[in-house]
């Protein structure tokens, strides 16, 4: 039998910087994973990328493994440009009206697990079982044990699942969750365009849902998220890859040039999840097994991160007064719930307003995105929210 103090059920972005943060801290870490292990960067870019916080920046930093990332491909953002199709409402920042070298990073995920992974190889009080599933999980009030495929068994004072949306161990142990259909389907693909990026992150609203355009490494590429309607996003996934140029073109009016999409666009349901629970005894949720939101501003991973942080500081303290204790784990709980409900709320917000043609709406859009772009201390404070300040 192998025992630990933590097992992490999950190796994305997520459950690896948990490890990381844990094994740090001198804390022995179990991660299991049914998917194979992360690799190298190909010489295509992956068409799922992430926009990495200022905090989350700091947080891989501090992990030492952000050298690790911008060795391979990472984009640093210094301007942001929003604004609604269907009225006159634009706001336009940049990284110098913060006092800031840049305003955040698009990474692609792979880059960061790559990182992630390869640091984690380096410390012994980790292991690391990628290709591999767990049969069966039980815990008791003071241990869960985990019983891997090939009926390893491994005893753990806490479980952390990291193991996505549909997580099977929230599941298990009946944690409620509340979610609704945000009636979106989000197209992700790359596209190279005719003019250069600038460093600038794009986002148009339009009546049926918010595109965004995200600079890559070389200045040409971008990697694109289009929120829409499913019978719109059905329709673009049916078009010719020229058909779907003409389309994105349009959309973004032009900023960018001609556009050509890369062959491997995906399209993938938004849906809202909350976990009403996100405890069960020595069972935590964390990440996506906690909470998604729509992906238009870019904050599902760094509120995975955050969560993750908070485990890291908490369970380091712990080492000193009972690990894994229940007030501890509850102060993750209020805490990290508290935050997710923020972020879901103001997303539906921000949905409902940007979505339609209701000419209130285009109205209240256009004046306010003025207005915020005309008012130095409330752009700052818009500013400050979309990086993470």
């Amino acid at each position: 039998m192998q025992q630990v103090q933590v097992c992490i059920v999950g190796g994305g972005a997520v459950g690896l910087t948990l490890a990381l943060g844990l094994a740090k801290a001198d804390i022995t870490v179990q991660v299991i994973d049914s998917s194979a292990p992360p690799q190298p960067l190909g010489e295509l870019f992956a068409n799922r990328v992430s926009a990495i916080s200022l905090a989350s920046q700091t947080l891989f930093e501090q992990l030492d493994v952000w050298q690790d990332m911008v060795a391979q491909r990472v984009m640093p953002y210094t301007h942001m440009d929003v604004r609604d199709k269907d009225s006159f409402g634009k706001i336009a920042f940049n990284s110098s009206e913060l006092d800031l070298p840049e305003l955040g990073h698009i990474i692609e995920n792979d880059a960061i697990r790559y990182a992630l992974y390869n640091k984690l190889k380096q410390f012994s009080n980790v292991s690391l079982a990628f290709d591999t599933r767990y049969q069966s999980i039980h815990q008791t009030d003071s241990d869960v044990l985990i019983t891997l495929g090939s009926g390893t068994p491994v005893m753990a004072k806490l479980l952390v699942a990291c193991d996505g949306a549909n997580s099977a161990i929230r599941t298990q142990f009946k944690m409620p969750m509340t979610f609704w259909d945000y009636d979106h389907h989000a197209i992700v693909a790359t596209v190279k365009t005719q003019l250069p990026h600038d460093a600038t992150a794009r986002q148009v609203f339009l009546p049926t849902g918010p595109l965004a355009f995200l600079p890559l490494h070389d200045e040409h590429h971008h990697s694109i998220v289009w929120s829409t309607s499913p019978k719109e996003a059905e329709r673009l996934m049916a078009l010719s890859e020229d058909e779907f140029n003409k389309a994105l073109n349009v959309a973004i009016d032009g900023q960018c040039g001609l556009c050509e999409v890369a062959p491997d666009r995906a399209v993938f349901p938004l849906r809202m999840r909350y976990a009403k629970q996100w405890l069960n005894n020595k069972v935590v949720l964390m990440g996506d097994a906690a909470h998604t939101i729509h992906p238009l501003a870019g904050l599902g991973m760094n509120l995975g991160l955050k969560d993750a942080a908070l485990l890291i500081e908490l369970l380091s303290r712990d080492l000193r007064d009972g690990f894994a204790n229940h007030r501890t784990l509850r102060e993750y709980e209020r805490a990290r719930k508290l935050d997710a409900q923020k972020h879901i709320a103001m997303m539906q917000g921000l949905k409902e307003l940007f979505e339609g043609t209701h000419p209130l709406k285009k109205l209240v859009r256009g004046v306010g995105l003025s207005m915020v772009d005309k008012l130095g201390p409330l752009k700052q404070l818009f500013a400050k929210q979309a990086v993470g300040k």
